[in-house]
């Protein structure tokens, strides 16, 4: 793109992000071919729903995706991460629903037709400005093979699955008892159901046994006006309280019908009264015993949530106005106890909110029982692996207590149900393409089912219909199985379950190979972010502050697997800091390096100590963080990155290389520069995963051998460049440079007042000092360095440090006061005296001894000699001084 030196001055992500992800997209870099020689690698994008912005949760689910997904690219394989949208059914139509109630639109008046353009034209616009969002995080997803829930090939899947399930006896439809929205007035699964904790009553009733003057059952509810749709009082058969009452009838208050005393085990001898009432229709517990005792089901609510016909004075009324009614009434005959407070968790559409009304209804179920056990298995035998393993429980959890699911919803967006009934015969028609005429009687007069799916249905087909199933695409044989999914731990059974089980059952295999799961993004104290408490951070305006390689390098360092993660601002700020360094470093890089001179000594491996050290260092991080990301620690693997960027690359070599850049040495200048070249290249491509938008613009002035840093191959791991006696001998240097500035900095003394650093080193580390001549006079303000044969030599006026390897003295006090350097020796020494303290406990506590690795006792005992020597040392000098 451009020349080397003309990389701006300061950094400025809005310069170039717009500008490079355009060209990324025409260059197609993003779009893999079906290529057998190369092994593929594909994510399927859990599709965001259609209602709305992204948040922070899309945020952070897309960096990890294309975190994998980039790294994978530079590492040979065929990468496909395809992305795409959810029709989100009941969602959509309640947002849209309510835009038109503000135009004054009802959705009923309208009709099906017309309300479903209404939804086309929000989808449109939607779809739009998801991908436009998308796009600004920088994902490097393939938006030519975008796919969308409602888009015809899909729902040629769904058709496909669903008439291919009921051949298979595994669809039925049954009047059975189901989740009912009353405001949305559809079902709905198990799992689009919220608990929320509710202060409520318990209403103790009396209900009179007929025949008797004075004998009752006192009964408990919550829910006292579904006593309309009682058809029995159940007790244990143990109880000897009701024993004589089982088989006698009861005279329901209010309603005056007669309903039996029945004995079930199911009832609690020891909770409530010990008398419960049974509404099979409206409670799914009261709905088995009904089936076991053949009782009729009385359906007292309509869809709506008022009070069915049938009920006088409470006919239509609202289901709490009724409740209301109805204990007013029962109180005044004389039939109201007591009314006791109870805290319970109801059941709440995840949508809505509304508190959801167990009835029974006529839906459409798949059995769940045969499609859940070699989902099972696919876990337990470990060939899907979710990350961290934790989860495996919850999922096992859920499939191993799995209801048959319902599917069918009493909604107008969505999926259509595939079944046609004949006016005329009374036949039913399941089938992929719409029929003509009946397939019995030959007519005409065909109706189709009016209700939609499950969102979740067409969802569970996502890894595979989005490759082009049922057709047998290329696409399909080379993508499929995917490689890894990536979800938060929230729809681990709405949807992942489901994915597992519809991709064994329909294209018998796993439609992953792993299952990493990321918390969900809290804000700073913890909390949930949510409209009501005004927490919530739009990641889209984050970007536009601080740029999208800052908010997705904060994103990926704060994660953990399976863990929250807390978003604060400084976090952001931090990282567009280090993106920060990164530009400063890499521009003074470029401003500096003769790429003509690097070229002539490009085959030299004459290195200086700095040069082999960092090349080591560079090499062992290759190492770490390639194996991090196989084991999924993005997190650690870009903490990783980060320190050795900042202080390594940026605070010590770039600073150790300095004198030779502006040396006057051709050959040492030449390998210099090779070795900024091949670092910073190095550090660049690990760094580009998680911010790829600098590394990209950066990689551009590299003058560098592939055409996009994104397609660039990633970093190996080379034998040759490993150089532990360098990193051994380098970190001996850059302690003691360290404990000189910090002395200097405490004595007060200015970087310009240059004096003599004198080192005694053992016989170990002698040759390392010797190397580092030319370091401490440039980093540590040496006017020279001398080497002491014996701590005696040094003068009375000095000053002293120990440091790892050494002692160093520089005959400071002319400059400064004794009392102070023997205040900083005291302090000294009462952190050492700590230490030494801290690491005798540990090595005490035989919890430690036995439970530590044998590695890490070694280490212990390592650290506790070596504080012991610095601690003599420290003390010899005080006396010294004092003397």
């Amino acid at each position: 793109m451009d020349d080397s030196k003309n990389i701006a001055k300061n950094y400025d992500p809005k310069e170039f992000e717009e500008r490079i992800y355009k060209w990324w997209e025409e260059e197609r870099f993003f779009t893999p071919e079906v290529d057998k020689s190369k092994k593929p690698y594909t994510i399927v994008m859990p599709p965001p729903n259609i209602t709305g912005q992204l948040h922070l949760g899309h945020a952070l689910d897309n960096a990890l995706q294309d975190f994998l997904i980039r790294t994978k690219r530079m590492q040979g394989f065929s990468t496909l991460w395809l992305p795409g949208e959810d029709h989100a059914s009941i969602a959509t139509e309640v947002r849209v629903e309510n835009e038109l109630l503000k135009q004054g639109l009802n959705k009923k008046e309208m009709g099906r037709e017309a309300f479903l353009e209404k939804v086309w034209e929000w989808t449109d616009t939607y779809r739009n400005r998801i991908k436009t969002q998308l796009k600004k995080m920088g994902v490097s997803a393939d938006f030519t093979r975008e796919s969308f829930t409602m888009d015809e090939k899909l729902n040629k899947a769904v058709r496909t699955v669903f008439v291919k399930l009921y051949n298979e006896g595994l669809i039925y439809q049954g009047n059975r008892i189901t989740n009912w929205c009353p405001k949305c007035q559809t079902a709905l699964s198990d799992a689009e159901i919220e608990y929320k904790e509710q202060e409520g009553h318990f209403w103790h009733i009396k209900y009179p046994v007929v025949g008797s003057k004075d004998e009752y059952l006192e009964i408990a509810t919550t829910r006292p006006e579904t006593m309309l749709g009682d058809t029995a009082v159940a007790v244990n058969p143990e109880d000897e309280r009701f024993k004589h009452l089982i088989g006698k009838t009861l005279m329901l208050p209010l309603v005056n019908r007669e309903i039996p005393i029945i004995a079930d085990e199911y009832v609690d001898v020891e909770f409530g009264t010990g008398a419960v009432k049974i509404t099979p229709a409206h409670d799914p517990n009261d709905y088995m015993v009904g089936r076991r005792h053949d009782l009729p089901e009385i359906i007292m609510l309509n869809e709506n949530g008022t009070i069915a016909e049938g009920y006088g004075k409470y006919t239509g009324l609202e289901r709490y106005e009724a409740r209301k009614l109805i204990v007013e009434d029962l109180k005044e005959q004389g039939f109201l106890v007591q009314i006791k407070d109870h805290t319970h968790n109801v059941s709440t559409h995840d949508r809505c909110g509304t508190t959801i009304e167990p009835m029974i209804s006529k839906q459409w179920y798949v059995k769940m029982g045969s499609l859940a056990k070699p989902a099972v298995d696919v876990v337990k035998e470990k060939k899907t692996k979710f990350i961290p393993e934790r989860f495996d429980k919850i999922y096992f959890n859920w499939m191993e207590n799995i209801q048959d699911w319902c599917i069918s919803r009493q909604l107008w967006w969505g999926h259509r149900i595939p079944v046609w009934y004949c006016q005329d015969c009374g036949e039913i028609i399941v089938s992929v393409d719409a029929p003509d005429k009946c397939s019995k009687c030959e007519s005409s007069n065909l109706r189709q089912d009016k209700d939609v799916l499950d969102t979740w249905f067409s969802s569970a087909l996502w890894p595979f219909s989005t490759l082009g199933w049922p057709d047998k695409t290329e696409d399909l044989e080379y993508f499929y199985p995917t490689s890894t999914l990536v979800t938060g731990y929230d729809i681990i059974f709405f949807w992942v379950a489901r994915m597992v089980f519809s991709g064994i059952h329909n294209m018998g295999d796993i439609p992953f190979e792993n299952v990493l799961i990321h918390g969900l993004v809290r804000d700073a104290e913890g909390r949930k972010m949510s409209k009501s408490l005004g927490n919530g951070v739009d990641p889209l305006e984050v970007i536009d502050t601080y740029g999208a390689d800052a908010l997705r390098f904060m994103l990926i360092t704060g994660n953990a697997p399976g863990n929250d993660i807390r978003f604060k601002m400084e976090k952001v700020e931090a990282a567009r800091n280090f993106a920060n360094k990164i530009w400063n470093a890499s521009r003074f890089v470029l401003m500096n390096i003769d790429f003509d001179l690097m070229e002539k000594y490009k085959a030299d491996t004459d290195y200086s100590l700095a040069d082999k050290w960092i090349l080591s260092r560079a090499n062992t991080l290759v190492k770490e963080v390639t194996d991090n990301i196989e084991k999924f620690e993005l997190g650690i693997a870009s903490q990783k990155v980060y320190d050795f960027m900042w202080t390594e690359f940026c605070d010590w070599y770039i600073e150790l290389v300095k004198p030779v850049m502006y040396g006057e040495d051709e050959k040492a200048k030449g390998i210099a520069f090779n070795v900024l070249y091949k670092v910073l290249t190095i550090g660049l491509q690990l760094l580009h995963p998680s911010m790829p938008y600098i590394t990209e613009e950066i990689y551009q002035h590299l003058n560098a051998d592939f055409k996009s840093i994104s397609i660039s191959s990633w970093p190996q791991y080379t034998e040759d460049l490993k150089d532990e006696k360098a990193e051994s001998d380098m970190g001996y240097i850059i302690e003691a440079i360290k404990a000189i500035r910090n002395v200097r900095v405490e004595m007060n003394v200015p970087p310009s007042r240059k004096a003599k650093v004198m080192i005694y080193a053992g016989e170990d580390t002698k040759d390392a000092f010797a190397k580092g001549n030319t370091y401490f006079e440039k980093l540590a303000s040496a006017s020279e360095v001398e080497f002491l044969v014996s701590k005696d030599g040094a003068p009375e006026n000095a000053v002293s440090a120990v440091t790892k390897g050494a002692e160093l003295f520089m005959p400071l006090l002319d400059l400064i006061d004794l009392e102070k350097e023997l205040q900083r020796l005291n302090s000294e020494k009462e952190k050492l005296e700590k230490e030494i303290d801290r690491v005798e406990k540990k090595l005490s506590n035989q919890g430690f001894i036995a439970k530590a690795p044998a590695q890490v006792v070694e280490e212990e005992k390592a650290k506790g000699e070596k504080y012991k020597e610095m601690l003599q040392s420290v003390v010899e000098r005080i006396e010294s001084l004092q003397k």
